[in-house]
């Protein structure tokens, strides 16, 4: 009998994606391994470094040494609020690999083509920083990152915010998903500003496309981080903490899945 092909699945989130961080620390202890993985946005960030082959501790060293200074930086030209241009740096220099055909495991970040208004599945071949860094670039707040076909590319959370379609499409037989946005936000404030409610309002929107992607996962891993934003970049043990409890809850279910 042949082995069962397992994926894993990351979505987005922004800084919710530490807690991606926690649920691979508790798979790992458990022996959990991965014949692919696929990322959208914070999902391709935390999904290409452990398909480079990374431990969970070593991504949780890097994920520690994020700050918006060394991932962000305003965008000139306007065509957008912030450049990821910093993010490049620091993925290059602290991932063991920059190209997708390197990488031990198989890999797909999820982006979004503005000009065909069509999904783009980076996989295969290519430059693994520029894919993440697209898949990671939310329309109207980062610039678009133009890619060596020509293609205009944000955020894969526009069309995929949990890409199942995606390992589904790559082989997997079992499908292990973490959803960062089903629980929703449950926040302590009024939104004060613009930007307050239109991330609140596109976090609803989000959150209704990714519950009805999730029933295509053999089993989904939900945080309950719905009182932290996507901006709290400093609530990292919090978000890890809660990543591994979830993962925890639910360790005999992934086991049986996936032995």
């Amino acid at each position: 009998m042949s082995k069962k092909k397992i994926g894993l699945a990351l979505s987005g989130g922004g800084a919710r994606g530490f807690a991606h961080v926690g649920v691979l620390k508790v798979l790992e202890q458990h022996g959990v391994k991965f014949d692919m993985i696929a990322g959208t946005s914070a999902g391709s960030f935390v999904g290409g470094a452990l398909a480079a082959g990374m431990s969970a501790a070593e991504i949780e060293a890097m994920a520690r040494k994020v700050r918006w200074l060394n991932t962000l930086r305003p965008s000139f030209p306007l065509r957008g609020l912030l450049s990821t241009a910093p993010m490049g740096k620091f993925l290059a220099g602290g991932l063991p690999f920059t190209r997708i055909e390197d990488l031990p495991t198989p890999f797909a970040a999820v982006a979004y083509d503005l000009v065909s208004g069509e999904e783009v599945v980076l996989q295969g071949n290519g430059d693994l920083v520029q894919a993440i860094r697209a898949s990671c670039t939310v329309p109207g707040i980062f610039s678009p990152i133009k890619d060596a076909a020509g293609r205009i590319l944000v955020d894969g959370g526009v069309t995929s915010v949990l890409p199942l379609d995606v390992i589904r499409k790559m082989g997997a037989d079992v499908i292990i998903a973490v959803d960062l946005i089903a629980c929703g936000g449950v926040f302590r404030h009024k939104p004060r500003n613009v930007l307050s409610i239109t991330v609140r309002s596109a976090l609803a929107l989000i959150r209704t496309a990714s519950g009805s992607q999730a029933t295509k996962a053999d089993l989904v891993i939900e945080p309950a981080i719905a009182h932290l934003r996507p901006d709290q970049i400093g609530k990292l043990d919090e978000f890890i903490a809660l990543g591994e409890f979830a993962a925890r809850s639910r360790i005999d279910e992934i086991l049986a899945l996936t032995q």
